[in-house]
């Protein structure tokens, strides 16, 4: 099974009763306050733009709680869920024109299946500082989602407001006007995990996202017939890096590979991601033939970043890397 391994030799910033997580710590002076607001929204259309149904009437709780507290805290959360639930998952990636990588499933699972991965992969979910998790369902409506600043929001339907609030007072969580978390002062984010060389099933960030999005049916949650950046600009053809876990036969071992490449947007980049790969294999072969393919990360550059990387590799390039013609400009193994 696969597994994650926390770096040992980070410190825990603690200030008071108030434990931070290893990847999101205070870096100026802080008073804590754990703890819970609450307001009510009224009904509209759901905030991520997707096609689930309308958003009822709701409370919305923001969570403030030290960081020993938050599995159980999450655990009995989702015990308060139906048994079914669209999972939701954000990373703070490597894209150059956008801050946060948000994956959500339009697949209900299980519950037992989102727990059985925070447990499998606690160190990512509850310690590092790129990540939030969470997930939502729609009979009864209720949200729940913990950010990478390891604060938890909930949105809960009205007949759910009594549950929220007892559930919050057993964990000594008051009602306040502000809570103060890491996100109150100026913090710092890493990622806290290390690939041990003598541990096989330890997985990198990068590479629990990417199985996350095959167990948890994950999309990312942007349009893939456009190119923008957080801001809404129209970025045209851009460069892009792609990591991909090529299974070319069930006997062997799945490799990985890398591709730089232009692309005017994502469903672009993903046809020639998997084109570009595919030449690794054999040039005669179709992808289609493949028993696998599955893209990790696929992320913007900018064009200085390209540059420096198709230098950097000091390989023939199958194109001008100046061009900026959609197409590969290089593929590699890494592994």
């Amino acid at each position: 099974m696969y597994t994650c391994s926390v770096d040992p030799s980070l410190e825990r910033v603690q200030i008071g009763s108030m434990q931070f997580p290893l990847g999101v710590y205070p870096v100026e002076t802080i008073d804590p306050k754990p703890g819970y607001a609450m307001e009510f929204e009224s009904a509209d259309g759901a905030e991520d733009g997707s096609d689930l149904e309308e958003w009822p009437d709701r409370y919305v709780f923001d969570v403030v709680i030290s960081c020993e507290k938050l599995p159980a805290l999450v655990l009995q959360l989702f015990a308060m869920m139906p048994r079914r639930v669209y999972p939701i998952l954000d990373f703070l990636g490597h894209d150059s024109f956008r801050e946060i990588d948000p994956y959500i499933s339009y697949d209900r699972l299980g519950v037992d299946r989102l727990i059985d991965g925070f447990r499998q992969f606690r160190g990512f979910f509850y310690e590092d500082g790129m990540c939030g998790f969470g997930a939502m369902s729609e009979e009864p409506f209720f949200y729940v989602f913990v950010d990478e600043h390891k604060i938890v929001t909930i949105r809960a339907e009205t007949s759910l407001k009594e549950r929220v609030e007892a559930l919050l007072e057993a964990f000594d969580l008051q009602l306040m006007a502000e809570p103060v978390g890491v996100d109150s002062a100026a913090h710092e984010h890493r990622s806290v995990l290390l690939v041990p060389a003598d541990q096989t099933n330890a997985l990198a960030a990068e590479e629990i996202v990417g199985f996350l999005r095959q167990e948890w049916r994950l999309t990312l949650n942007v349009d893939p017939e456009t190119n923008i950046d957080d801001e809404g600009n129209d970025l045209g053809v851009t460069a892009w890096r792609a990591v991909v876990r090529c299974e070319i036969d069930q006997e062997q071992p799945g490799r990985y590979a890398e591709a730089l490449f232009w692309a005017s947007n994502l469903s672009e980049a993903d046809d020639i991601a998997r084109t570009g790969v595919g030449v690794l294999v054999d040039p005669e072969s179709e992808r289609e033939d493949w028993v696998d393919v599955t893209i990790l990360a696929m992320d913007r550059m900018t064009d200085e970043h390209m540059e420096a990387a198709v230098a950097e590799l000091a390989v023939e390039v199958t194109d001008a890397p100046k061009t900026r013609e959609p197409g590969v400009i290089v593929a590699r193994w890494i592994d």
